[in-house]
């Protein structure tokens, strides 16, 4: 009588053990979304210009191109994007400011982007969720320099503006990502370099050369705020080699020029004829290479 109440009970048991076992490994398969989160300015919505000259927002950016190689390596990954163009430090932290923002159509929740992306990683805090985060940000707080009055003291108001906001900015996302996320700034490539093509003697052909060192102070500056706020640099200046002297040439169209204008030109749409150009957005080669510079500095997601 023992034996057969205690065979069904081993039964019974053993497909419960079954049953979870199964059950475990199906919510383990279908779990939920991962989220890559990508902030910024133009660069990060991929801007380039359209057909009449209008920068406009395309899936060919770098975030969507670091996005394609991270899918292979992350199940279910998902992009979202919360940059936008025109944005400067200021603009990013207090949602005003940003002369582009309704044009491109930023409308973000809380009021600035930095305050929608706390929002954002709020709501996804658990371990392993946001894998990921870049951020560019600090060009469009020296970009209108080039036509300013006094364009040295312009860039050092914009320079002096990118040192103090961009630590809050980063600590703030931080502060908010999950544990272990990995999180990474990027540095500038210099458009200014486009101007090397201008008259001799002409102010855009002055600030090509003057652009160089303002670019390696705000790079330095962007380095240290990274470090300081544990995010990674993508060092998308020196492979676009902007620090490279001027006396290092290529061959271009016939002519030697610098090395440094070479790649500016080759990478983004800032030598480029109207329409067109002058632009200071990266093409479709230059965010292929920006994002492969972010992924060297990402390494291994977990």
């Amino acid at each position: 009588m023992y034996r057969r109440i205690l065979v069904p009970l081993l039964a019974m048991a053993m497909l419960a053990a079954l049953t979870g076992t199964a059950t475990a490994k199906t919510v383990k398969t279908k779990a939920g979304p991962r989220y890559y989160l990508a902030l910024g300015d133009s660069l990060s919505q991929g801007q380039q210009p359209n057909l009449q000259g209008v920068s406009s927002n395309t899936n060919e950016g770098y975030t969507d191109d670091l996005y394609q190689t991270e899918l292979t390596r992350i199940h279910n990954l998902q992009l979202v994007k919360l940059g936008c163009g025109g944005e400067t430090t200021q603009s990013m932290i207090t949602g005003k400011g940003n002369k582009f923002a309704a044009y491109n159509h930023c409308h973000p929740a809380g009021g600035s982007q930095l305050a929608a992306a706390v929002k954002f990683l709020k709501a996804h805090h658990a371990k392993g969720e946001v894998p990921l985060i870049t951020i560019d940000i600090g060009a469009n707080d020296v970009d209108n320099c080039a036509t300013d009055p006094n364009p040295v003291a312009c860039a050092g108001t914009g320079t002096n503006e990118i040192a103090a906001d961009v630590p809050k900015i980063l600590a703030a996302i931080k502060k908010a990502a999950p544990k272990g996320t990995t999180l990474v700034g990027m540095n500038l490539y210099d458009p200014v370099l486009g101007g090397y093509f201008a008259p001799a003697g002409s102010t855009a052909n002055g600030l090509a050369t003057f652009s160089v060192p303002l670019t390696k102070n705000i790079n330095d500056k962007l380095a240290t705020s990274d470090s300081g706020a544990g995010f990674k640099t993508a060092d998308v200046a020196t492979a676009f080699d902007t620090y490279i002297p001027f006396t290092t040439t290529v061959s271009w169209q016939g002519n030697q020029i610098p090395v440094a204008v070479a790649k500016v030109c080759a990478w983004t749409w800032a030598c480029s004829t109207p329409p067109s150009g002058p632009n200071i957005h990266a093409n479709k080669n230059g965010y292929l290479e920006i994002a492969s510079v972010f992924a060297k500095a990402i390494g291994k997601l977990s």
